[in-house]
């Protein structure tokens, strides 16, 4: 018997996040293990007039495939996904493995060569959605790969995926839209500011954010959510940051990451675990030392770090930056084939001035 709580997800992301209307073309992709969520996803597209394709992939062909590709193989791009991001109306893509640490022994490069190949179908949807175009949305499927590296029992983990969605609640869609407006108050007081600095025991870094929009993330694209974030100037970003968590990218945990930038770019960076990685990532292409993405977490429902960026993120008391491409709905004019989300917690002796007024201490709004 289905799970309530997973045909309320199914409900929110199709009659919420990315509002489906008849007739338009729905995406919705994900691993094999996350099939449950997939099947209720499915469902509710087709109730709600949308034309569904499933994009299903399997965590071993992909490992396969990075291990053995060579770099013909890699820059051949699939045509019917290239179509799909140029001409789709929706993107629902649903979260989930079987084994968190899968991609561990992968080489770096082939990683990076790997999304240097695919850069194109991350700006043609990152362009579109910033147009209007593309409707898109990101979730979790609660399974035990997750649970463990949550440290947490399935059944404990699962509560905590609910309530972090509201699907725990009789009416998801109610809560986001408190949220929503709570959210939109903190977007309004930012509109027209320019400067911004960060200070505490993790962090001394400045930026602008002078002609940027913050967007008031309110379960629209992330579920669950709980950020407002911009993209801040590129070359404006001078200081250092040593980020809280481990960061993982392609299976592979990075930890004790440490960077330093000037005029925007990052001029030194260090990780105590996996370095090589993040010199990689690093070393992606002409985008990937500057940041495009500044975001401040506000779910204060999510307290605790599960090894999942889609909610570690949203950690309220935080905030993070992305290396690599930024969002052009927020100004953001840098481009890569990166997007990378570190974390900093700000709950300890922790600010942050903007145009010299105090809107955060120590994890919380001031304003």
């Amino acid at each position: 018997m289905t799970d309530m709580r997973l045909q309320r997800l199914a409900d929110v992301l199709v009659n919420y996040s990315t509002s489906v209307q008849p007739g338009e073309w729905v995406g919705i992709l994900g691993d094999v293990v996350a099939l449950p969520a997939l099947r209720e996803v499915y469902k509710a597209v087709v109730k709600a007039g949308g034309n569904p394709t499933l994009f299903m992939s399997d965590e071993q062909m992909s490992r396969g495939f990075m291990r053995e590709a060579n770099d013909d193989q890699i820059s051949w791009l699939d045509p019917s996904q290239t179509l799909y991001y140029e001409q789709a109306d929706v993107y629902i893509r649903i979260g989930g493995n079987s084994n968190t640490r899968a991609m561990s022994t992968i080489d770096a490069k082939q990683t990076q060569k790997i999304a240097s190949s695919r850069r194109g179908w991350l700006e043609t949807r990152m362009n579109r959605a910033s147009e209007g175009k593309f409707k898109w949305v990101v979730t979790w499927f609660p399974n035990e790969a997750s649970a463990q590296e949550a440290n947490m029992s399935l059944e404990e983990y699962e509560d905590f995926v609910f309530n972090a969605t509201y699907c725990d609640k009789d009416d998801p869609v109610a809560e986001w839209r408190k949220v929503s407006a709570v959210q939109e108050s903190k977007v309004a007081w930012l509109k027209g500011k320019k400067h911004v600095k960060l200070q505490g025991p993790n962090v001394d870094l400045q930026l602008s954010i002078e002609g940027r929009t913050f967007i008031n993330a309110d379960g629209s694209r992330n579920m669950p959510d709980g950020e407002i974030f911009t993209g801040p100037v590129e070359e404006s970003v001078n200081g250092w940051i040593r980020y809280t968590y481990p960061s993982i990218v392609g299976g592979r945990a990075v930890s004790g990451i440490e960077l330093r930038f000037k005029d925007g770019k990052v001029v030194e960076a260090k990780a105590e675990q996996n370095d090589e990685l993040l010199q990689a990532q690093l070393n992606t292409d002409a985008g990937s030392r500057y940041l495009g993405e500044f975001a401040i977490g506000t779910n204060f429902g999510i307290n605790k770090f599960t090894g999942n960026i889609l909610f570690d993120e949203k950690i309220g008391g935080t905030i993070h930056t992305a290396i690599g491409a930024g969002y052009p709905d927020t100004g953001s004019k840098n481009k890569s084939a990166v997007h990378w989300d570190m974390i900093c917690d700000m709950r300890n002796d922790s600010e942050i001035l903007v145009d010299g007024e105090l809107l955060y201490k120590n994890g919380e709004f001031m304003v």
